[in-house]
């Protein structure tokens, strides 16, 4: 079989320690995952059900990167999160069962052009290009699960310039990693190089053309990125 055009290229992102790269397929994104999180958004903390929504998987940059400024935004604003790569798929798997399905973990940044997600939520329109824009996830190399196991606490951090701006900790997770991959797969059947990216603390904010992003999860890794003039 030929193509009638040159196939996509495969996103990759590196593997702490290891040769091999991992290859994504599909970036899921659970939001508002974090209480205070929640109330800074001007929503209710209390646990309902956790609701998830995409970015294409070329949207996963390497860190270290450079970036331009995204287009169509004057309101850029920082997520930094824990990301789960996934080396198993399946379907309405238990939350008992759900670590066995994860390859590793890393650092990511959900970006978001908050100026058209509110746009998009005053019209009751979907939110797609506030957070599925290019760029708009990168992630920090994947260290696995074998070496540091399947964290559930552990400070996760991010500074702009310097400066701190987010600081949390992965135990204040209102749904456990474990809960939201078996929530997912409930919805979708879950596929080998999946990333999920599991919610941010509070402190979300505007990030500057120019600014200098580093983020940081206590034993999972670092991510840096730039933003240029």
């Amino acid at each position: 079989m030929s193509y009638a055009i040159s196939p996509p290229t495969i996103t990759t992102v590196p593997v702490e320690d290891m040769d091999a790269v991992f290859p994504v397929c599909r970036v899921f994104c659970v939001g508002r995952n974090y209480a205070e999180h929640a109330i800074e958004m001007g929503h209710d903390p209390d646990r309902e059900p956790p609701f998830f929504f995409m970015k294409p998987a070329d949207a996963v940059v390497p860190t270290g990167s450079t970036l331009p400024f995204p287009s169509a935004t004057e309101e850029l604003h920082h997520e930094i999160e824990l990301v789960v790569a996934l080396e198993r798929g399946g379907q309405g798997l238990a939350s008992d069962d759900a670590l066995s399905h994860v390859f590793g973990y890393g650092v990511g940044l959900d970006m978001t052009r908050r100026d058209l997600q509110a746009q998009a939520k005053k019209a009751g329109r979907p939110w797609d290009m506030a957070k599925g824009f290019d760029r708009s996830a990168p992630v920090s190399p994947i260290r696995p699960a074998s070496a540091i196991g399947h964290p559930s606490d552990g400070a996760i951090r991010l500074r702009i310039n310097g400066e701190p701006r987010q600081e949390g900790d992965l135990s204040q997770q209102i749904w456990k990693v474990p809960e939201m991959i078996a929530y997912l797969s409930n919805l979708i059947e879950l596929q080998p190089g999946d990333l999920i990216m599991t919610g941010t603390p509070k402190g979300v904010g505007r990030v500057e053309r120019g600014d200098h992003l580093e983020g940081d999860i206590d034993g999972v890794g670092d991510l840096t990125i730039t933003y240029r003039r």
